[in-house]
């Protein structure tokens, strides 16, 4: 199980992300799943990660996330993954910097018939507004992502 399981996730990272599909959303995500460390305002479900989803495409058209390592027990898949782009729209609330960014996460997912029930995402945000000057040493107050849930 724990095989198939690694394999959802990284089918979510390529097709969600790299491939840009949003049909891959209802297919992977339950309908009753949620995703944690996304939102400031909580958890968010499938409707409000798609919103999370287009926000994310917008600023960064050129995402791409790289699995660096998985590994697996029972239910839950842990993934560390790289992630890259161009900051090329202000889908996130801040104007676009045309920089590149480079960030690293991790992600624990719990997965239950084939689909995600339960994400927990740790990826380096602050580092991310750092890259595209949102943060700046005299501004030291961490940013809001706007239009997202």
């Amino acid at each position: 199980m724990s095989t198939e399981n690694e394999a959802i996730v990284a089918r979510w990272f390529e097709e969600v992300w790299n491939q840009r599909r949003a049909e891959t959303i209802d297919e992977l995500f339950a309908a009753n799943g949620i995703a944690h460390g996304l939102s400031e305002e909580g958890p968010i479900t499938p409707e409000s990660f798609k919103v999370f989803h287009q926000a994310f495409l917008n600023a960064f058209p050129d995402i791409k996330v790289t699995i660096l390592d998985t590994f697996s027990d029972g239910d839950k898949v842990v993934a560390m993954c790289s992630v890259t782009g161009t900051h090329q729209g202000d889908g996130l609330g801040f104007a676009a910097s045309k920089k590149r960014v480079e960030i690293t996460g991790t992600v624990i997912v719990r997965v239950e018939g084939g689909q995600i029930v339960e994400a927990w995402n740790h990826f380096d945000f602050l580092n991310l507004y750092r890259q595209i000057d949102a943060i700046t040493p005299d501004n030291k107050e961490t940013p809001r992502l706007q239009g997202l849930p």
